[in-house]
């Protein structure tokens, strides 16, 4: 696998030969220029992949363990709906601020502080006594969670531009595997510790504190800051959409250095200068103008396709449990039903970024995905324990819409600075449309007495998303739509 990751070249990027920005150059030599050390670019690696399985088990360890929980805290459906909605809440008012606090701390500092931040919330929620410490405990853990969320795009295109598809697939992988294995094993290990929900749900507070350890030398790494533009002298890796290849005569080359340093292809391409990341540039040429990525359709329908991928998957993560369990299915098994859904993220989450970076329009995969999607929610209402296997696999599928979204966010920009921008802007409005949600799921679910609206709502929510990803897949990035 890892093989596979060192030859990628990927469409979205000039190749380089090592990754950018993790040490400090040699005196006269350009930044983006620096070979890392070895022990960096492993220890980044391994940071990234323990951070990745810390993403999700805070929320599917809890809804393997959501009717314990409602019991325990005296729970109504509303309010374990308004449970299930915090997550996305939190990743909307938490992760607009990720790109400012790398700036200002650098993202590896903040990914650090997003882990620790992991490991106390889970480590006290269960213990904090009644639903308001438990919802308090569980959003310190989310603020981490949110911040993280929106950095590792950034980290990933930044400190290794020519292996996106490779290194969004590991990430993904990482973080796929970490959920599904939460969904399994929480219930077993709960038993195993003695029966409490409580010890149950605080002992993945040791993951986190795992994770925390490979990112503490990290914390120390800044490169170029997110939203700064690159730094003085940076080759700016840019992929020329395919409208405007198809737009230029037969031999005709692209203009500008930009484009030469494309056609260039190698390690000793064009030097393109760039802006200083603080104040005006040699030359006296101020910095360039802040990207103004609401101006972008395309940004906006990936925030939208986003957020009604992270409506499906949260509601997944929430309630399909308990959907099979009310379908007659015991908690043990409906648990490793949940894991069986979230493993399938496990290898089409590396293998769909591969496929995604490949192609000039992802709109494919996404009515793909988006077909599963109907047919596993259709077989949850007309058969939800006979075909149960089938309809998680299928489930499992669909859910691989976020692995692709985070794919185009690093298609659809040009720079380092825009992906940062474009992933700010997308996660933290897509989490905001997916809060209602898990919410309105829990208030039909009690009020109807059974699952039918709930499954009628998901899947009519199904529609819109394929849309807005067609959307999102156009072969175009957010600099060029922002600067019409």
């Amino acid at each position: 696998m890892m093989g596979g990751m060192a030859s990628e070249q990927t469409r979205t990027t000039t190749p380089t030969t090592t990754p950018a920005s993790l040490r400090a150059p040699a005196e006269g030599e350009p930044p983006s220029h620096v070979a890392p050390r070895a022990w960096t670019a492993r220890l980044l690696v391994v940071g990234i992949v323990l951070a990745a399985l810390n993403l999700r088990p805070a929320i599917t360890s809890l809804g393997a363990l959501l009717e314990e929980v409602r019991d325990g805290l005296g729970m109504s459906g509303s309010v374990a709906g308004l449970l299930t909605s915090v997550p996305p809440l939190c990743f909307a008012a938490f992760g607009v601020m990720a790109p400012r606090l790398a700036r200002r701390f650098g993202p590896g500092a903040v990914v650090c502080a997003g882990m620790a931040a992991i490991t106390a919330g889970l480590l006290v929620r269960p213990y904090l006594g009644g639903a308001p410490g438990f919802l308090a405990a569980s959003a310190l853990a989310l603020m981490g969670i949110a911040v993280s969320n929106v950095l590792m795009p950034v980290i990933v295109k930044r400190h290794f531009p020519d292996r996106v598809g490779s290194m969004t697939g590991l990430y993904s992988m990482a973080l796929a595997l970490g959920t599904s294995t939460a969904a399994a094993v929480t219930v077993p290990m709960t038993e195993a510790l003695g029966g409490s929900w409580r010890t149950g749900l605080a002992v993945w507070a040791g993951l986190a504190a795992a994770a925390v350890l490979p990112w503490l030398p990290l914390a120390r790494v800044r490169g170029t800051e997110p939203g700064r533009g690159t730094t003085t002298g940076a080759v700016v890796p840019a992929r020329e959409p395919q409208a405007h290849r198809a737009a230029r005569g037969p031999g005709e080359r692209p203009a500008g250095p930009e484009a030469e340093a494309r056609e260039a292809g190698s390690p000793q391409r064009a030097h393109v200068p760039r802006p200083a990341a603080h104040g005006p540039a040699r030359g006296g040429r101020p910095p360039a103008a802040a990207l103004r990525v609401t101006r972008s359709r395309t940004a906006w329908a990936l925030a939208v396709f986003f957020g009604l991928q992270a409506t499906a998957a949260y509601i997944t993560m929430g309630w399909m449990p308990q959907i099979f369990r009310d379908a007659g299915v015991s908690a043990g098994t409906a648990g490793v039903l949940l894991a069986v859904t979230m493993a399938m993220g496990v290898p089409l989450a590396f293998v769909i970024p591969r496929v995604a970076t490949r192609l000039p329009h992802q709109g494919p995969i996404v009515v793909a995905l988006g077909v599963c999607g109907l047919v596993g929610y259709a077989g949850l209402y007309l058969a939800p324990a006979a075909g149960a296997w089938a309809w998680a696999v299928l489930l499992g599928i669909a859910n691989c819409a976020f692995p692709l979204a985070l794919t185009m966010v690093g298609m659809r920009a040009r720079t380092g600075a825009g992906v940062a921008q474009l992933s700010a802007f997308a996660q933290s409005t897509g989490y905001l449309i997916s809060i209602p949600g898990p919410l309105l799921v829990g208030v039909l679910y009690q009020h109807s007495g059974g699952w039918g609206l709930p499954l009628a709502l998901m899947a009519a929510l199904m529609v819109p998303q394929t849309v807005m990803g067609v959307l999102a897949g156009r072969d175009r990035t957010v600099e060029d739509e922002a600067a019409r």
